[in-house]
């Protein structure tokens, strides 16, 4: 079982970070959290780093009987990136889940235009980023992120979750220059059973998170 709150979870995977100094390995590190659930984490391992805090808002796909279920994920106007093995044994196409994909992209704006208030996303070229969730299970949404991450230009990126699938946490080591997990059990089941409490974190909480972390110093 993971600490109590994703704070104190954050604080060891910031330590965990720390250790392998990741942030001495280019100058300027930033740190991206994956909201709701990556923020207040990602909020610690920022102050550890003594590094910059911003978001990258990316939603999974969910088929239409079971929308927690990640079968795909997407980030701003990139087309949807799918788990092709899922679908396969879901017996599901994209165009079936076209319906899906519009309500998940009309949320991602919706958060995007609250988080971020009009301001434009940082520039990440030549820096050190890395990208913090709460927890990978399939990864399909930390894998969405990472590409788009990419595309900015950065020097190097890492993801780093508390708690992760040694299933996810293999696969995204082609995604992302170093994957760091807290904790890799088995079975793994779902990321909130591995939280002694996992309740969800709301869009006031972000937004409170990323004000602090915005204000002079």
């Amino acid at each position: 079982m993971l600490s109590p709150i994703a704070g104190q979870a954050g604080r060891e995977l910031a330590a965990r970070l720390a250790d392998r100094e990741l942030h001495s390995e280019v100058a300027s590190p930033f740190v991206l959290a994956l909201p709701r659930g990556g923020v207040p984490v990602a909020d610690e391992v920022a102050r550890v780093l003594h590094a910059p805090l911003d978001v990258l808002v990316v939603r999974k796909i969910g088929p239409p009987f079971n929308p927690e279920l990640g079968v795909g994920a997407l980030t701003g106007e990139d087309p949807p990136l799918y788990e092709e093995r899922a679908l396969a044994m879901l017996d599901l196409t994209p165009d079936q889940l076209g319906p899906q994909v519009a309500r998940a992209r009309g949320e991602l704006h919706r958060r995007e235009d609250l988080y971020r208030g009009g301001s434009p996303a940082p520039d990440l070229r030549g820096r050190t980023v890395v990208v913090v969730d709460d927890g990978l299970a399939t990864g399909v949404t930390a894998r969405a992120a990472l590409r788009a991450v990419r595309r900015m230009e950065p020097a190097r990126v890492a993801l780093a979750a508390p708690v992760c699938s040694a299933e996810a946490a293999t696969a995204l080591a082609a995604e992302a220059d170093d994957v760091v997990c807290t904790h890799q059990p088995r079975p793994f089941g779902s990321v909130g059973q591995w939280y002694a409490d996992f309740e969800q974190v709301s869009d006031d909480e972000v937004i409170d998170v990323l004000r602090a972390a915005h204000a002079p110093g």
